[in-house]
């Protein structure tokens, strides 16, 4: 059971995988391309007003010191003894500038190396002298210290560090955050606006896709014109392929059903006028052969709409395989767990297992025996049912593969031996797709051809004749598959 058990539906083609692709939805690459724009613009922005906002803050603190003690030095010159020393007490306690006199054994800690504070120093140098000095701390008391002379004498003026501080850091953080903020929920928005009409014609595009053109209409009101022009362009698309679709399907109708009765009357005429038992039947033969073709053509045209609901796919198979079991040139091994359900429209379901089933018996037979091996094995996996229908005849060509589910295709003669439609695995392609499903052929490594279809399960199952909880025979049943 290596080549045939239910493993390899572990390792069927791509499609059944749906493997969800990496990348990011247009909204997400619109939203980071517009943030990576605001953020790097508001960065910018503020690097600049910081550039251009140093020198003239600079330059005014500096001015605003040196004035301040050229102010401190000039009353202090020119006032008496006895007033300077209310001077002094003036400038304390009214404007919080203490001037004391600077001794050698002073111990006073620099600025900090900032650019901003250099600027500043250098400017003081120039407009007060170089005995000009400025400090943090002196003798272990913090603030804003300058030092300066007053003739040979050097004195500290002490005054509040906050009066001429720059914008500290935790501010143009709490800007920059803001504003970048701001900026992301305006991207958000744009972005969403942008993306919302493309987001429309997707969803659009997919009902088109499945056959729905009811609910494929794009408003044809929209504010921006070229939204507007590509969504009644859509529009009109869409109606049309409506009516194409339409008209294929009463055609290929018409066509089926106007044959029929020919047919009837030709196999009529032959049973009564063809005396030769030979040729008469092979002419029934033929005949029974076009309506066949046609039942095929009935089938392609059967509207794209199904209803689901659980079906056990127990049932459906064996039914299946009880209308074909008195053909001697199919023999069908099934490995299937008990009570496995699947959602589906249970005819639709039933012509997709007969299609695989004919189709193997016409193109898969064993070379040696001349006899269709068939292999139906399924399993549940995840949310969903596995099922594979396998010949052990001698496969198609690589190239040929993926045009197999083609209306009218014909692979290379040795699976062409039989005549036919054209439709079978066209139909089964496009059944299993109206009941949500995924249908892929794959060559197998043994031999043969072998029908992949997933198909969903049922979040709620049918009642069980005779009462009882169906889940856990469901779960006795993925057991046993798995």
């Amino acid at each position: 059971m290596e080549a045939t058990g239910p493993v390899p539906l572990e390792t069927a083609p791509a499609p059944l995988e749906l493997r969800p692709r990496v990348g990011l939805s247009l909204f997400w690459r619109t939203f980071f391309l517009l943030s990576l724009l605001l953020v790097g613009s508001i960065v910018a922005w503020l690097q600049t007003f910081r550039q251009l906002e140093f020198e003239p803050r600079a330059v005014q603190t500096a001015q605003q010191i040196a004035s301040l003690v050229n102010l401190s030095r000039a009353a202090l010159v020119h006032a008496d003894p006895i007033a300077r020393v209310s001077l002094i007490k003036t400038l304390a306690d009214q404007e919080g500038v203490r001037i004391v006199p600077r001794e050698p054994t002073d111990k006073f800690d620099p600025l900090s190396a900032s650019a901003l504070d250099r600027r500043i120093l250098d400017e003081l140098v120039a407009r007060l002298g170089n005995g000009a000095q400025m400090a943090s701390a002196v003798n272990g008391e913090k603030g804003l210290w300058i030092g300066f002379r007053i003739e040979q004498d050097q004195y500290w003026m002490l005054m509040d560090r906050n009066r001429f501080s720059n914008v500290g850091g935790r501010t143009w953080l709490v800007w920059l955050i803001t504003a970048a903020g701001l900026s992301l929920a305006g991207a958000a928005v744009i972005a969403r606006l942008i993306n919302r009409p493309l987001k429309q014609l997707s969803f659009a595009a997919s009902r088109v896709r499945d056959g729905d053109f009811d609910a494929s209409r794009l408003d044809e009101k929209a504010v921006t014109s070229e939204i507007r022009e590509v969504n009644i362009g859509f529009n009109r698309m869409a109606q049309q392929l409506a009516k194409i679709e339409q008209d294929r399907a009463v055609m290929l109708a018409g066509i089926s059903h106007d044959l029929r009765t020919p047919l009837a009357r030709l196999r009529l005429e032959t049973e009564m006028s063809v005396a030769d038992a030979d040729a008469r039947e092979h002419m029934a033969a033929d005949i029974d052969q076009l309506d066949k073709i046609i039942d095929k053509f009935l089938d392609y045209a059967r509207p794209d709409h199904a209803e689901l609901k659980p079906v056990c796919l127990n049932d459906v198979i064996e039914a299946c395989i009880y209308a074909i079991q008195d053909q001697g040139d199919i023999r069908v091994n099934l490995d299937i767990g008990k009570n496995l359900y699947v959602m589906a429209d249970e005819v639709e379901l039933a012509r997709v297992i007969a299609n695989l089933l004919e189709n193997a018996r016409r193109y898969g037979k064993t070379p040696e025996t001349g006899i269709a091996v068939v292999d139906i094995s399924a399993k549940a996996r995840n949310e969903w049912v596995l099922l594979k229908v396998r010949d052990h005849g001698m496969g198609v060509s690589p190239e040929a593969l993926p045009n197999l589910v083609k209306p009218f295709f014909r692979g290379d003669a040795a699976r062409t031996a039989a005549t036919g439609a054209g439709l079978g695995l066209a139909i089964v392609d496009k059944t299993v797709q109206r009941m949500g499903g995924i249908f892929a052929l794959a060559n197998t490594t043994s031999g043969g051809l072998a029908a992949h279809i997933k198909l969903q399960k049922p979040k709620a199952m049918p009642p069980v004749p005779g009462g009882g909880d169906p889940w856990p025979r469901m779960r006795e049943a993925e057991e046993q598959a798995g």
